[in-house]
């Protein structure tokens, strides 16, 4: 499965410069490993962070003019960090497998003299074999709309490849988003497979208890409204080990004896839930919060053909400290399978901290302008040994060995 190996946000709101793992400048970092956690107080930039990521996701789906006019985000001037007149710009590094050599993608994104949103500078590029020094070869290279473009699977050779003219009609459109649908462009629609299928969740309880008519979903959406449509996929498409599912779903729930499946008379699949200390069973919609929360993170974990990366925002948030710990090596379990995703969760829990190790944890805080530092814990004066010597990262976080504030 292919991997983000890092990422660098520029004049994303707080995020004036932060680099999480490595990118095409800071070569000789880490890249980024299959779990990472983001921690740091209240208005650092945690969501700003996530957000981040569904803007770019949101630029390739929808266009950079209707990504930065979302309700959340209230229009380019408001996404652009408070008085920088730069672009907001990302420099993104990724392997489609351990065996291939890394991709950068640059985006750039400015407004015109009307304040409309533009795409201002496009590159995806990648090295050639054997290429150890200088500027990696691009696929796509586009200023201001125009540009080259290399059509083939490959820059190693020029045979059967070619780089030719080519010219945006659309400036709010990204260039990957319109090559990616075609055959000729089959590094740049791998690319663009890549960032389309990032996936980013939001969970809402209340919205996880609605029950639609009819209806089979692949994927658990954002808000977990389609939990149902979920359930009734994984069912048709495993039929045999959907009950083994919801028994190791079941042992993971405090105070879930068992979880089975049933059918209403109108067809529709319930789940229903024997809980300790009562006779009568429930179903999803009388479920506590964290039942539905947990319940929600364990069935993405099932996820057969999961999202390449998962970030989550404060799973802790309606579940008990106890069962962070646990929750995280769901998560970690979850990210070290075969076709496991990356995972990258920020928190404000020691709890959850507790199951990672220093280079999975990332701290985030603003500085005296505002704008927010990221630094790796690992990184940190003190805290490998430390660690080494027995004492778990929540503990030191939140004895303030990382140089922040307590949770």
């Amino acid at each position: 499965m292919a991997i983000l190996e890092g990422i660098q946000i520029q004049n994303y709101r707080a995020l004036k410069d932060v680099t999480l793992g490595k990118t095409i400048e800071d070569k000789y970092v880490n890249p980024l490993p299959r779990l990472m956690a983001v921690i740091g107080a209240n208005g650092c930039g945690k969501s700003t962070l996530l957000d981040a990521l569904g803007f770019v996701g949101d630029c390739l789906s929808d266009g950079v003019e209707v990504a930065c006019d979302k309700p959340h985000r209230g229009g380019f001037e408001r996404v652009r960090t408070l008085g920088v007149n730069e672009p907001i710009k990302f420099e993104i590094r990724y392997r489609e497998n351990p065996d291939e050599r890394p991709i950068n993608y640059s985006l750039w994104v400015d407004c015109d003299i009307n304040g409309r949103p533009r795409v201002v500078r496009e590159r995806l590029r990648q090295r050639r074999k054997g290429q150890r020094f200088g500027q990696p070869h691009p696929f796509l290279d586009l200023t201001n709309g125009s540009g080259t473009v290399w059509s083939g699977e490959s820059t190693d050779s020029e045979e059967g490849n070619k780089s030719e003219p080519i010219r945006m009609k659309d400036r709010q459109v990204l260039g990957v988003s319109t090559l990616g649908t075609l055959s000729e462009h089959p590094r740049i629609s791998k690319f663009r497979r890549f960032l389309s299928n990032w996936y980013l969740s939001y969970f809402v309880p209340q919205l996880a208890r609605t029950q639609p008519t009819s209806g089979a979903d692949p994927h658990l959406d954002r808000t977990g409204e389609n939990l149902a449509k979920y359930l009734q996929f994984i069912e048709r498409q495993q039929p045999k080990g959907f009950s083994a599912m919801l028994t190791r779903i079941s042992k993971k729930i405090p105070g879930v004896r068992a979880i089975k499946a049933i059918r209403a008379p109108d067809k529709r699949l319930l789940l229903e839930f024997d809980v300790e200390g009562y006779e009568d069973k429930f179903y999803q919609q009388d479920m506590s919060d964290g039942t539905l929360k947990m319940l929600a993170y364990l069935l993405l974990m099932e996820d057969p053909d999961p999202a390449p990366l998962v970030g989550v925002e404060e799973p802790e948030n309606g579940l008990h400290h106890q069962l962070l710990s646990d929750l995280a090596l769901e998560f970690k379990a979850f990210a070290g399978k075969a076709k496991g995703p990356q995972v990258l969760i920020t928190t404000h829990s020691p709890n959850f901290v507790d199951a990672l190790s220093p280079s999975e944890v990332w701290i985030l805080n603003k500085n005296d302008s505002g704008h927010s530092n990221l630094t790796l814990a690992a990184d940190v004066s003190g805290v490998m040994e430390l660690f080494m010597e027995g004492l778990p990262m929540g503990s030191l976080w939140y004895s303030n060995h990382f140089g922040i504030a307590n949770p």
